[in-house]
């Protein structure tokens, strides 16, 4: 005997009919007890999921037959009278169709009806004991109309699931539940974020972080700039997280790309979620930088998810990653941007731990994660307080504005890597034909990451632009 608890509007019916349905497809007879709602509305709800209930019995007890008026009874007040026709007709439903899955839809029906809280929890105990040997397994619903400090069914029950409906600021209402209590069962405790969906209720499981195998970190990975893979000490270590962080329009987006499609041209698979960018300007960028991802898509190696803002809980986006990986077979994760993860969910608490928690998962998997970090301002600022997540990645890339002789130029740098050696160096770097050019180091400036820098060397100490060639002439 298990326990949903739930406010009105939680989902509690669409959970008890899907139990009820799941058991009819595996050949258990199921019984679906209405104390409330009428068999009509319950017909409407499976409808609207798509759900076939015509094989499905329902005793429908919202008016009980045969009761008289309160003046009839001398000894009894007619509330017992009516609790006890009620528990009469469901325990002999119960022995007519033999059924192995019973649902009480709901209890606060009862409670009303007992009117004495022993009195309920004395009906209740008699149910359970019906139930013994008879091997049935029963959904008791409640709508929490007891006072909160009322937890006789929690004591009762073998388990107890609470599921809860929180309204957001903006957009839609995030649903979660939680496993109060499970006899005998080991249960992943916590909040798991669900949604109501056309077939009825999906779960987010929340992930543990050490599930899977540990593995050890793989060799690097590479980007398909040499260059970079040498100020990278060689590359992105496999089975680490990269943060490529700057300000807008540094390059990020087009260097966790790069690092896509020369995955992709390894035959590996690969996942990016976008929260800032429109796939499909996305893809006509990158056709115009030469990275063409049209066959990656068509075949699937390639998924690209474009996430709308407050459209996805934390949950659900952990339980997309965790699909791509242990489906698909995904060796390479995107996320671009942090920022626009956190946007997408801003009445979200402890997102960071969220991150960490998916972080570890992925690593322990062998999969690499890029993400990408907008800082704040044009010339940006190393730390950026709104989202910092550098302390969570293994590799930190910085991409830099700086001026010089009036124009406005581009550094990057790695300024950390857990899994080994890096330059130490500045270089300059910028987007264009083919995805993301690294120079040489800028070893005659002093002062790149303050963005406007004093140059100490001799001459032509920059990357050559179009046209700077007429220019010196």
């Amino acid at each position: 005997m298990y326990l949903v608890d739930g406010e009105p509007g939680t989902g509690k019916t669409t959970l008890a009919l899907q139990f009820l349905l799941a058991g009819q497809a595996d050949g258990q007879r199921g019984l679906y007890v209405s104390l409330s709602e009428t068999a009509e509305e319950l017909r409407a709800a499976s409808l609207s999921h798509g759900w076939n209930t015509d094989d499905l019995s329902v005793l429908e007890l919202s008016a009980i037959e045969g009761v008289v008026s309160e003046e009839v009874y001398t000894l009894f007040h007619p509330s017992e009278v009516e609790l006890q026709q009620t528990v009469d007709a469901v325990l002999a439903a119960i022995e007519r169709e033999k059924p192995a899955r019973v649902v009480f839809d709901s209890l606060s029906e009862m409670r009303l009806l007992a009117r004495d809280p022993l009195r309920f929890r004395r009906q209740i105990l008699t149910l359970k004991q019906f139930f013994v040997g008879r091997g049935c397994t029963v959904l008791l619903l409640d709508d929490r109309s007891a006072p909160e400090t009322d937890l006789q069914l929690h004591s009762i029950a073998h388990g107890v699931v609470v599921l809860e409906q929180l309204p957001t600021d903006y957009g839609a209402e995030r649903r979660r539940l939680q496993v109060k209590k499970l006899r005998g069962v080991r249960f992943r405790g916590g909040y798991h974020d669900f949604r109501i969906r056309t077939g009825g209720v999906e779960v987010y499981p929340r992930i543990f972080a050490s599930s899977g195998s540990v593995r050890e970190i793989g060799g690097p990975i590479e980007s398909g700039s040499p260059e970079l893979d040498s100020l990278l000490g060689g590359g992105i270590a496999r089975g680490t997280s990269a943060l490529i962080t700057g300000a807008a329009g540094t390059g990020k987006t087009v260097v966790s790309a790069m690092y896509a499609a020369a995955a992709c041209a390894r035959g590996e698979k690969v996942q990016m979620f976008m929260f800032d960018e429109r796939r499909a300007t996305f893809l006509a960028r990158a056709r115009q930088l030469g990275l063409d991802f049209d066959g990656p898509l068509t075949s699937g190696q390639l998924v690209i998810r474009q996430v709308e803002p407050t459209e996805m809980s934390p949950g659900e986006f952990s339980n997309e990653v965790v699909r791509a990986v242990e489906e698909r077979g995904v060796s390479l994760v995107c996320v671009d941007s942090v920022n626009g993860y956190m946007h997408a969910m801003p009445a979200e608490r402890l997102l960071i731990v969220q991150i960490h928690e998916l972080l570890t998962y992925l690593a322990n998997h062998g999969v690499t994660t890029i993400m990408t970090l907008v800082q704040s301002g044009i010339f940006g600022s190393p730390v950026d307080e709104a989202a910092e997540v550098s302390y969570l990645a293994d590799t930190v890339v910085l991409l830099r504005y700086f001026e010089f002789d009036g124009a406005v130029r581009q550094a990057i740098s790695v300024v950390k890597k857990r899994s080994g050696d890096h330059e130490r160096t500045i270089r300059e770097c910028r987007v264009e034909q083919g995805g993301f050019r690294v120079g040489e180091p800028l070893g005659g400036f002093a002062g790149v990451l303050t963005g406007v820098p004093r140059y100490v060397g001799g001459s032509a100490p920059l990357m050559e632009q179009e046209g700077d060639v007429g220019k010196r002439a």
